[in-house]
């Protein structure tokens, strides 16, 4: 919302736009590697509020630099419009989400 015109792409990108176990096979195959096997891994997530994950987002990935690159005096106020739309969408206290991973083996 902040950067309309050319909003960081980091979210719809890897890691999270890299979540479908069939791509990670197809991937590793063209590759060369045999015997691919995808796992997933479902936890969640929790944070005691919504500051927490907006500031490991903003600062703490590389969204940060596209932050940076679109407007350097802006991560604070990122920071905390990501805050203000967490907190918004899972309330002002306890924050938690599912989250998933892959353990991926190959040779």
């Amino acid at each position: 919302a902040l950067f309309p015109d050319d909003p960081p792409r980091f979210l719809s990108r890897t890691p999270h736009g890299h979540y479908r176990e069939d791509t990670y096979r197809q991937e590793l195959s063209q590759a060369g590697f045999l015997d691919v096997t995808v796992d997933a891994v479902d936890e969640i997530s929790r944070a005691s509020d919504p500051t927490i994950p907006a500031i490991a987002y903003c600062r703490g990935t590389p969204l940060r630099s596209e932050i940076e690159v679109l407007d350097p005096g802006r991560l604070d106020e990122a920071t905390d419009h990501a805050a203000r739309a967490i907190a918004a969408r899972f309330g002002t206290g306890e924050v938690e989400g599912r989250v998933r991973g892959f353990v991926i083996t190959a040779r």
